[in-house]
């Protein structure tokens, strides 16, 4: 079988070296296993046939069986065309081409049997299709009716004239040499408890189904099969790591009671305290702890993690903490500052503005263990920084770094690998962790500190800017600070927003009393830092930004979040930006400026953020509207190969996925049984062929 599926398609009955190329280019399909897995986007019902009498406007694609009565050219140069009448016995309408047309001219016949398909339009009192599909009735099974594939094209392909039904005749040859080279992949067992076709089935039905059942029972097995697969995989993977990878034992707690007793400025939630237990038990395992700590806006997960921090320093270890931006780095180490020096633990940021002579000294410290926690950036991944013995790398906002610099972190302690927690602020749907992180322990802060008042969200329009005005003045006078935050920096050509240069000016003119800061991703270190902390020391009452605010920045007095534009931001951000404000005991709000004029989806987005603070149940409807790929913004390895499942659509298959996949790795991690003979041989042949899908960009 091996051999059968990896053939290259160049020489597959229809397709030839030139067309294989082509397939090659614009598909990323070389081999019969990449083919027989180009499955179609949809299909069209061709089971019907509509009388032409009963044709009505507005009516989508159908299908017409009849005669060609004649037929004739019209007009010159471009707007030539070739004009078909078309009767079944109960009335006539027009075909129409206006391309192709010597090509059309040989092949029609009048007094012979055809199938049309097309959109009908209505226009001067009698029914067209143009460029319909067209072709002779042939065999029983076009007399009969069926649900063709559609597959898709790129423009290159229809330009060579490569059709979606080409596609499906090459498909169709391909399954017909296949069908006895397809093995199933899953047990028996699981087969009859999920009631499941054949995968041989699933695979001819996926792209000629015998009717909508069979597609219906084609997609579930193919679903549950790949979402099966990924999460065994997953799964595997993460019992590999448990058995791999020794974790130091962070065992000692005298840090973390007395932090509780003495230090602590308010009682955790019920949530922390589980993800605190959870953490705990990993650190004292004796194996690796890798663990997503996934927690909304303002949910407490810094506190958390300087926890975790007290336990490694506690039992002779180090612990770092790293964050995306500096802004985020030095807010983290100025809050953790304010304990450790209470309760004498050395702590030190390192971020890409540290001096050189203040880095050596920090390495120093660093190497010999003089300095038990470092706070930074990016510059922590440089090779210079070396531990005397790293227990805990924490990572904060992970989505924003890359798997080869996380893996850098891992390698600071060569003797032992150190502990991870990894942290997000971005809620991330059950579905989506499942996939993305399916190879992580996951915690979750799913409750916001005591005290804490939910945001009041209101949608306004432009026309309302200036009751909105009149809004934050009360707000300036009770004390409080504002963000105004803006979609760019400069004028752009292509996009009407308003920028933030204009915002700004605007703004000091519509509040001239008032102290304004500026911060924008443009401006150097140094410049935002003083500007955050002119705001951040109640110096300057409105903060004007762009998103360079979103992630992090806390500040508790601020309580009214204005987002210009709103309608031009994703819901995940502007999720995060509304976090930004209600860090405090006060009332918080947040407002949504937009043009009068929008989208479908943007209505959508809007009224989710007016309707709940719940970052999961955003995240959720975020997943609906954007798909995982647009959602996480960067290709993430696992999620993105899922050719046919629907991590928006398909949760249930995917959490009946993961528990079947669990049940097995639980009882039979090394699939030695004889009942998972056929998902191991599956799992080592598809490893080698995801080889292929490495040429996907």
């Amino acid at each position: 079988m091996d051999d059968f599926f990896d053939n290259k398609i160049d020489f597959l009955k229809g397709v030839g070296p030139q067309r294989a190329k082509l397939f090659n280019q614009e598909l990323n399909i070389y081999t019969y296993y990449e083919l027989i897995r180009y499955f179609p986007f949809r299909h069209e019902d061709r089971t019907q046939i509509h009388p032409i009498a009963e044709l009505e406007d507005e009516m989508p694609y159908l299908q017409v069986k009849g005669q060609i009565i004649n037929w004739e050219t019209a007009g010159e140069g471009f707007k030539k065309r070739l004009i078909a009448t078309f009767s079944d016995g109960t009335g006539s309408l027009e075909l129409l081409w206006f391309q192709g047309i010597q090509w059309q001219l040989k092949n029609l016949k009048s007094g012979v049997e055809y199938l049309v398909f097309g959109k009908p339009q209505f226009f001067n009192g009698k029914f067209s299709l143009v460029h319909p599909e067209i072709e002779l009735v042939t065999n029983l099974e076009q007399q009969i009716g069926y649900l063709q594939p559609v597959y898709n094209l790129t423009e290159k392909l229809k330009k060579k004239f490569i059709t979606s039904k080409i596609i499906g005749k090459i498909i169709q040859g391909l399954l017909e040499i296949a069908y006895n080279q397809i093995e199933e992949n899953l047990s028996e067992q699981i087969i009859q408890a999920q009631k499941l076709i054949s995968r041989r089935d699933a695979l001819v039905q996926i792209h000629f189904p015998k009717n909508a059942n069979w597609l219906k029972h084609a997609k579930n097995r193919l679903k549950f099969e790949e979402l099966f697969f990924l999460q065994l995989k997953l799964l595997h993977q993460q019992q590999n790591k448990k058995i791999r990878y020794k974790g130091q034992l962070l065992t000692q707690t005298a840090l973390l009671t007395q932090f509780y007793t003495e230090h602590l400025p308010f009682e955790l939630t019920n949530a922390q305290k589980r993800v605190v237990k959870e953490i705990c038990k990993d650190m004292a395992s004796g194996q690796q702890m890798n663990r997503l700590l996934q927690g909304d806006v303002g949910s407490g997960k810094t506190i958390v993690a300087f926890l975790a921090m007290l336990m490694a320093v506690d039992s002779g270890t180090q612990a770092c903490l790293v964050a995306p931006t500096e802004i985020l780095a030095e807010q983290h180490y100025h809050g953790l500052k304010e304990f450790t020096d209470k309760m004498g633990i050395t702590i030190d940021l390192l971020t890409g503005s540290t001096r050189t002579k203040d880095r050596r000294v920090l390495h120093g410290r660093l190497e010999n263990g003089n300095l038990k926690i470092l706070v930074g950036t990016h510059a922590l991944f440089e090779d210079k920084v070396q531990f005397e013995n790293l227990g805990l790398c924490i990572i904060d906002e992970q989505h924003r770094f890359g798997v080869a610099q996380r893996s850098k972190l891992w390698n600071k302690n060569p003797e032992i690998v150190p502990h991870v927690l990894v942290m997000t602020a971005t809620p991330i749907p059950r579905t989506l962790a499942m996939t993305l992180y399916g190879d992580l322990d996951v915690s979750i802060i799913d409750e916001l500190p005591a005290g804490r008042k939910p945001i009041k969200t209101a949608h306004r329009y432009d026309a309302h800017r200036l009751r909105v005005f009149g809004f934050i003045k009360e707000e300036i006078k009770k004390g409080r600070q504002i963000y105004i935050v803006y979609p760019l920096i400069e004028e752009s050509e292509k996009l009407s927003y308003k920028n933030l240069m204009d915002g700004y000016e605007s703004i000091a003119r519509a509040f001239p009393e008032a102290q304004i800061s500026i911060l924008h991703g443009q401006m150097s270190s140094t410049d935002k830092d003083y500007e955050m902390q002119r705001f951040i020391r109640k110096e300057t009452q409105i903060m004007v930004a762009t998103t360079v605010i979103e992630v992090g920045v806390n500040v508790p007095n601020a309580s009214v979040m204005v987002i210009e534009n709103s309608e031009k931001f994703g819901l995940s951000q502007l999720h995060q930006l509304r976090g930004r404000v209600g860090r405090g005991g006060d009332q918080s709000y947040c407002i949504l400026m937009t043009d009068v004029k929008l989208s479908k989806e943007a209505k959508v987005r809007l009224e989710t953020m007016v309707r709940t603070t719940n970052g999961f149940e955003i995240a959720e409807v975020d997943l609906k509207l954007r798909g995982p790929g647009n959602m996480m913004g960067t290709q993430q390895s696992g999620m993105m190969d899922l050719i046919i499942a629907d991590l928006a659509k398909d949760a249930h298959i995917l959490q009946n996925a993961r528990e079947v996949a669990k049940k097995i790795i639980e009882e039979d991690m090394p699939l030695k049984k004889p009942e998972n003979q056929a998902l191991r041989l599956y799992l080592q042949k598809s490893a080698k062929q995801e080889s292929y899908w490495s040429r996907i960009s």
